[in-house]
């Protein structure tokens, strides 16, 4: 059986729950440095591949599918090299202590950004300026199956593959060097927010969708937070049906 380890575990008693023990050939600088290089370039080369097919699939929609290739691309790119490499992947948290917790996390970090989201949307109108991002329905698409689309598709894959793929390995690179805690902890969210924020904006073709940096950012602090994906999947699809309710709503 292969060993693994929690890219959120410290030793010490505000560790927190992980999900197995850290491997003692880990603690090793020799042993970290062999296994740091592998990691680095497998997590690039994914990243980068992934970009490219969903870029691809968002441009052509082969066969009308790229609603649904789009996301199983993330998510097959997020889990499969776990799996080859029998790399534990962090949980989604579907029990009743991370849902408490996600929820309590999350209902707060509503509370205080989409009221900002919304004024920031009307005074961008007040001013005679363009709604950035305004989301657009197809002739098949309603309201009701563009909301499920972005809980159960866009929400959940892209939070699979940012926070669950991106800023785990992150972790796991940045535990080897000497830095603080809370130093591991923002590189880590910068990381997995900045590659978030570079995706929309290669995959939409749009520098203002740089501006997706700010919201991935809160999203990976709320996966660090609650150490489970059910958050920053909450939060990314309320988010987003917010985003688009405002922006179609607003005169």
């Amino acid at each position: 059986m292969s060993q693994s380890w929690d890219p959120f575990s410290h030793s010490g008693s505000d560790a927190g729950p992980c999900l197995l023990a850290e491997p003692a050939s880990l603690r090793s600088p020799t042993s970290a440095a062999r296994l740091s290089m592998p990691l680095v370039v497998e997590t690039t080369a994914v990243t980068v591949a992934a970009i490219a097919a969903v870029r691809f699939f968002h441009v052509h929609q082969p066969a009308g599918l790229g609603w649904l290739l789009i996301p199983c691309t993330l998510v097959v790119a997020a889990l499969a090299p776990a799996w080859i490499a029998r790399r534990e992947f962090p949980r989604i948290g579907l029990r009743v202590e991370p849902i408490l917790l996600a929820l309590k996390t999350v209902l707060p970090a509503c509370l205080c950004i989409l009221p900002l989201l919304y004024l920031g949307l009307w005074l961008l109108i007040s001013w005679g300026l363009p709604v950035p991002l305004r989301p657009v329905l197809t002739d098949q698409q309603s309201w009701f199956t563009w909301l499920l689309y972005q809980f159960l598709y866009v929400a959940a894959a892209e939070e699979v593959f940012f926070r669950g793929y991106i800023q785990a390995n992150a972790m796991r690179l940045l535990r080897e060097r000497r830095l603080s805690r809370p130093a591991q902890r923002w590189i880590a969210m910068a990381i997995s927010a900045g590659c978030f924020a570079l995706a929309h904006v290669a995959v939409q073709g749009q520098i203002v969708s740089i501006l997706t940096f700010l919201p991935g950012l809160l999203m990976a602090w709320l996966f660090m937070r609650t150490r489970s994906l059910l958050a920053p999947i909450l939060f990314h699809g309320l988010a987003n049906v917010s985003y688009g309710i405002m922006a179609a709503t607003l005169p």
